[in-house]
């Protein structure tokens, strides 16, 4: 019998590990389904960075889209000009201690994202992180790179399709991708959960509630879980106004106390807010149980 060897074909015009070297910084590198991946290492945890290309996109969602808000348009076309790493989770419990030597978060478990940290808080966890790491250079997405992200190619309102919103916390097509107000508390395993008995439609029964290990979801095209859903995710400037005009590398307010952009939706929150397009800011110094965050690394 004569075996088949299959190999990966490697385009030099885009391939971010084209010269066949990981970068000095990783722990481990490779190729799946979903693309390339590398890993970083903080004491004995690891986090895997998924390789996003540059590209274009419709930033915002059409007049027309289940659950809108009318800061979400108008829809313009963002050119990304440059690929990046991105952490394929939030950032976890198990890693910021690694890094902080403590650990804020209301739902306390190692694989569960870290919440309860401020805009502020985790610039202090990126300097002490790059500052161990030499190289490392992370930062947290723009607005426009992280919605890049997560539509991942797509441009429906979930990076699975389209959704339909049958009640305040009751869409199933989030079901597989994104823990929200209709399905977090399904099967929720610590004891201090939030009360959830009376959150209003919700998709699945529950009783208390709260963030969901990371990486149980269904993970988007490329290789992105929970960009929808668990926790909000900290963007690195603040919210811009749209216009119809076309944009390449948007960046929001920079100045020291500007609000910053949260995206994705959490645990806590209705269907609407689970949706790629939705776009809230608050100040950088607040912190909430419902707020964490994923890294970027800018490809040189």
């Amino acid at each position: 019998m004569t075996s088949i060897v299959k190999t990966t074909i490697i385009d030099k015009g885009w391939h971010p590990l084209a010269d066949g070297n990981p970068p000095d910084w990783a722990s481990e590198w490779g190729q799946d389904r979903f693309g390339v991946f590398v890993a970083v290492t903080v004491a004995d945890v690891t986090q895997r960075l998924r390789w996003i290309p540059p590209g274009r996109f419709m930033m915002g969602s059409p007049d027309d889209e289940p659950g809108r808000y009318d800061n979400e348009g108008p829809q313009h076309l963002v050119t990304i000009s440059r690929g990046y790493w991105l952490f394929d989770t939030p950032c976890t419990q198990a890693l910021w201690q690694a890094v902080m030597g403590g650990n804020p978060s209301n739902f306390q478990s190692p694989d569960r994202p870290v919440e309860t940290v401020s805009w502020n808080d985790v610039q202090e966890f990126l300097g002490r992180t790059n500052e161990r790491i030499p190289g490392l250079d992370l930062t947290l997405p723009t607005e426009a790179q992280w919605e890049h992200a997560c539509r991942a190619g797509t441009a429906t309102a979930l990076y699975s399709g389209d959704i339909a919103i049958l009640g305040e916390s009751n869409a199933p097509a989030l079901d597989p991708i994104a823990w929200y107000g209709g399905n977090s508390g399904v099967g929720f395993d610590l004891d201090n959960g939030v009360d959830s008995t009376d959150w209003p439609e919700k998709q699945h029964p529950h009783e208390k509630a709260g963030t969901r290990p990371v990486g149980r979801k269904r993970a988007n095209p490329w290789g992105l879980h929970d960009t929808l859903g668990n926790v909000w995710e900290w963007c690195a400037d603040g919210q811009r106004t749209y216009t119809p005009q076309p944009e390449t590398d948007p960046r929001g307010p920079d100045s020291a106390d500007a609000e910053r952009v949260l995206r994705g939706g959490s645990w806590l929150n209705y269907a609407r807010f689970a949706r790629a397009a939705w776009r809230d800011q608050i100040l950088p110094d607040v912190r909430g149980g419902s707020i964490g965050f994923r890294c970027a690394r800018v490809q040189a």
